[in-house]
């Protein structure tokens, strides 16, 4: 199988053909957007860290027409204004069967399942796997994940996961070196 050189290492032709058909990525947020830590105040408030460098590819995603959805179980504000800021299409929350949330998509948009990339890190995001071309887990996932997934990021969640995905995607459209933008 010939292989295709990438920033993050060697991945086969075959994969890279599909990346470049991709016009939906779809994400978990906690373990993918964030290493899943979720920090709680005496006060009850929430904090999560979100990575810039993978703003800066959901950014450059939607310069070249791929849209983003976020599918999470749990509830945010937090997860909302981080999405909307980085201009994310679909923000789907307190979803915790992401294989319905993902159909629904593709119903009411019009995507198809060989346009869809998904990516997670733990159980409740296997669903969407069946209903996309490219299932990914990061690579401190579940090792189950791992297991069902069709690739595996060589960062982790949180640290630079998606900013790898949106590169891969970038690449196998030809795009890569072609965005510039602020980073947020």
């Amino acid at each position: 199988m010939a292989k295709v050189n990438t920033l993050y290492g060697q991945i086969d032709q075959s994969l890279m053909n599909k990346f470049a058909n991709i016009r939906l990525l779809v994400c978990d947020v906690d373990g993918v957007f964030s290493d899943g830590t979720i920090l709680l105040g005496n006060q009850g408030e929430e904090l999560k860290a979100f990575n810039t460098k993978d703003g800066y590819g959901i950014k450059a995603l939607s310069k070249v027409g791929v849209d983003v959805a976020v599918i999470t179980g749990r509830q945010s504000q937090i997860v909302a204004n981080r999405m909307q800021a980085l201009n994310v299409k679909h923000i789907m929350q307190n979803r915790e069967d992401k294989q319905v949330a993902i159909k629904e998509l593709i119903r009411d948009y019009g995507y198809t399942n060989s346009q869809i990339a998904s990516v997670g890190d733990d159980m409740p995001d296997t669903g969407m796997f069946l209903e996309s071309e490219i299932g990914i887990a990061v690579a401190d996932a579940h090792p189950m994940v791992k297991q069902k997934a069709t690739f595996c990021t060589s960062l982790d969640g949180g640290r630079g996961a998606i900013r790898e995905i949106c590169d891969l995607i970038l690449q196998a459209k030809g795009k890569l070196e072609e965005i510039h933008g602020a980073s947020v």
